[in-house]
């Protein structure tokens, strides 16, 4: 999903009972509102549709057209699925973007200095990260999406400023770059 016409939506969980039912982790503003795009598109080429989503204990458990039983619904696990933005609102507010227009974006420290380039925004279920390659060739590692880290974004200058947590800083002042192996 390159695509930069795609943005993901959200992926798929496990299947939720024997009728077909999948969990599900959105990634839209309003969970309950990411079956209101249309079909998707999954990270496999598929296409489908959630025709309906509801709030389970603190997840969200879908219904997809076409599914009918846990193995069906097996078949989604772990699969993530985009939508043209075409679909999507546009961006009306300065500091408002989508997650998929920080990949690419300069990654920079308050004083302007480089600290790297984003790779992704990933979210493993414990809040959304940033994936930071420092330099090619070099390992790229994550840092929480928060204010307190992430002051500013700039998609108009195709930056954000990045304010790394003490143990980052310390690592680097210990003379090893972030992401690289210490021996």
């Amino acid at each position: 999903m390159a695509d930069e016409n795609r943005v993901i939506l959200g992926q798929f969980g496990a299947a939720h009972g024997i009728r077909g039912e999948v969990k599900l982790n959105a990634y839209t503003e309003d969970p309950l509102g990411v079956a209101d795009y249309g079909p998707v598109t999954l990270d496999d080429g598929r296409v489908v549709e959630i025709v309906a989503v509801r709030m389970q204990g603190d997840g969200i458990v879908a219904r997809v057209g076409g599914i009918g039983d846990r193995t069906g619904a097996e078949t989604l696990r772990n699969r993530r699925f985009s939508v043209d933005r075409s679909v999507l609102p546009p961006i009306e507010e300065e500091d408002d973007f989508y997650y998929a227009d920080l990949v690419g974006l300069r990654a920079e420290r308050a004083d302007g200095s480089p600290f790297g380039t984003i790779v992704a925004v990933q979210n493993f279920g414990a809040g959304d990260l940033i994936e930071i390659l420092p330099a090619p060739g070099a390992r790229s590692f994550y840092l929480p999406f928060t204010r307190a880290v992430v002051p500013l974004v700039d998609i108009a200058e195709g930056r954000l400023v990045v304010e790394p947590p003490p143990e980052i800083e310390a690592r680097e002042d210990d003379g090893a770059a972030a992401g690289e192996d210490e021996a």
